[in-house]
C-alpha cells in the first residue's frame, strides 16, 4: 500500500490559531483511494522547516502533501523554498496566468505586482489549476515520488484535492479504494459494546477490519475492508451490517454520515410530526443540534432555554410545589416541562432537559453530571435519569445527545426495550 504523509505549513496552526481541518480532510480522501496516512505534520514557514522535512520524508514516503504558505504575501514562503529544493526556477506560467486573470476579472479586481506573482511557478513542476483563488497548486516528481504543495484555504484545497490529485494518484498507482463502512450507535458505552458482539466480531472474515471510534454520547463502529473489484466484498461487508443489526438494533442511529440529529429529523419528517424543546442545563445546544440539519424549520417549532425555577414555573408550568419538594433536577420537573412546552408550542412532541452540568452546584443525592430527560406526546409521557461525569462541557454534549436518542426511541415506540446510558 502506498504511504502518505500530510505536513500544514504555518505559525498560525502552530499557536493554536486556527484549527487543521485540512489535514482531515485530505487524510480521509486519501484513505478513501486506498493510501495509507502514516504522517500528519505541523512546520513552522520558513525554508529551513521545509527543507528538513523534505529530507526526512522523501525517503518514507510515495506521496507528500503540503497545505499553506503559498499566499502573495512575504510571509508565504513555500513556494520559493519549494523551487529552491527542486533546483527550479520561478517562471510566469501561462495557464496560471490565464486563470488568475479568469479570477481577478470575475470579481472585478486588477492585476498588481503582488498578485501577478502567484502566477510564477516553478519550472520543474506541474501546476494544479485553482478554480477557486489565486494560487495555484504545485506538483513535483522525484525518483517516483509526488511532492504536492496546495494552498490552506479550505474550499479551494478540497475542489483540488477531490477533482485533480485523488483522481491522478488513483489513476498513476492503480490503486484498490478502501471501503469503510460506519454504524452509528448511542446508548451503550464502548465496554458493554465490545462485550455484547464479541461472538460477531470474532466471525468476521480476515478481509473485514473493526474500529472503535468513541465519542461523547456516540460509538461508532467503522467496517473497513480493500476493493478488489470483486462485488462479493461489498456483499459481504452489507451481511456483516445485516448481523450486527440483529444484534443491536435498538442502538443504531445511523450509517456513515448520519448524525442524531439528521435521523431524528428525518423520523419527525416521516410521520409529518412536529417538535418543541425545553432546555435547561444545555441552554439551548439541542436546538442548535436540531436546526443545524437543512430543512428543520418544517419540523421544528421552537424552544425555550428555561434556566432559572422562576422560568420553569412561569411559562413551563412547572408547579412551585414540585420544585420546592423534588427539585430542579428531578423526573416530577422534567416531566412537567415537557408537557408544558408541548402545549405552549402545540407540538407533537417535545423534549425536556434538566440537570447539573457542574463544576458546581452536586450534592450527594444528586453528584455533577446528574440529568433527567423526559420525551412527551399525545400517547405518553417518559423521563430517563443519567449520570454522565464531571465535566461541564462533555456533560451538556452528552446531555444532548442522549436527549436526541431518548425523542428517536421514543418515537420508534423503542423507549422501553433497552437500558440507555
Amino acid at each position: 500500500m502506498k504511504k502518505a504523509v500530510i505536513v500544514t505549513i504555518g505559525d498560525e496552526i502552530l499557536i493554536g490559531q486556527v484549527i487543521d481541518s485540512n489535514s482531515a480532510f485530505i487524510a480521509s480522501e486519501l484513505n478513501k483511494a486506498g493510501i495509507q496516512v502514516y504522517k500528519i505534520i505541523s512546520i513552522h514557514d520558513s525554508r529551513e522547516e521545509i527543507y528538513k522535512t523534505l529530507d526526512e520524508m522523501i525517503p518514507a514516503a510515495d506521496v507528500i502533501i503540503f497545505t499553506g504558505g503559498l499566499g502573495p504575501t512575504s510571509d508565504d514562503i513555500t513556494k520559493p523554498a519549494l523551487a529552491e529544493y527542486f533546483n527550479s526556477d520561478l517562471v510566469l506560467h501561462p495557464e496560471a496566468m490565464e486563470l488568475l486573470m479568469a479570477f481577478l476579472k470575475k470579481r472585478n479586481l486588477e492585476l498588481n505586482d503582488l498578485n501577478r506573482n502567484q502566477a510564477l511557478i516553478p519550472n520543474k513542476c506541474n501546476i494544479i489549476p485553482n478554480y477557486s483563488g489565486t494560487a495555484m497548486g504545485m506538483w513535483f516528481r522525484n525518483g517516483g515520488k509526488n511532492i504536492i504543495s496546495l494552498p490552506g484555504v479550505p474550499f479551494e484545497m478540497k475542489e483540488m484535492v477531490t477533482n485533480f490529485i485523488v483522481p491522478q494518484l488513483v489513476s498513476e498507482y492503480h490503486l484498490h479504494a478502501i471501503i469503510h463502512k460506519t454504524i452509528i450507535t448511542s446508548g451503550l458505552p464502548e465496554s458493554v459494546m465490545a462485550v455484547k458482539i464479541a461472538d460477531w466480531e470474532k466471525k468476521l472474515p480476515g478481509y473485514i477490519k473493526l474500529a472503535y471510534l468513541p465519542s461523547p454520547g456516540i460509538l461508532r463502529l467503522r467496517l473497513s475492508t480493500v476493493s478488489n473489484g470483486n462485488s462479493m466484498v461489498n456483499e459481504q461487508l452489507n451481511t456483516q451490517v445485516e448481523y450486527l443489526k440483529e444484534i443491536i438494533g435498538q442502538v443504531i442511529v445511523g450509517f456513515d454520515n448520519d448524525t442524531i440529529e439528521s435521523v431524528v429529523g428525518k423520523l419527525l419528517n416521516l410521520n409529518s410530526s412536529s417538535l418543541s424543546l425545553a432546555e435547561s442545563c444545555t441552554g439551548g445546544n439541542i436546538a442548535r443540534m436540531v436546526t443545524s440539519v437543512p430543512g428543520s424549520s418544517i419540523y421544528f417549532k421552537g424552544g425555550i432555554v428555561a434556566y432559572s425555577n422562576e422560568v420553569k414555573q412561569g411559562i413551563l408550568k412547572v408547579q412551585k410545589q414540585v420544585l420546592k419538594d423534588s427539585g430542579a433536577v428531578s423526573e416530577q420537573t422534567v416531566t412537567q416541562m415537557a408537557e408544558g412546552c408541548r402545549l405552549l408550542f402545540q407540538t407533537d412532541y417535545a423534549v425536556s432537559v434538566s440537570g447539573i452540568a457542574g463544576p458546581d452546584g452536586g450534592t450527594e443525592e444528586k453528584p455533577v453530571g446528574t440529568v433527567w430527560i423526559a420525551a412527551t406526546s399525545n400517547r405518553a409521557t417518559i423521563a430517563r435519569k443519567f449520570n454522565f461525569g464531571d465535566n461541564r462541557e462533555r456533560n451538556i454534549h452528552r446531555a444532548s445527545v442522549a436527549a436526541l436518542n431518548l425523542l428517536r426511541l421514543f418515537i420508534l415506540g423503542m423507549e422501553n426495550e433497552i437500558n440507555i446510558k
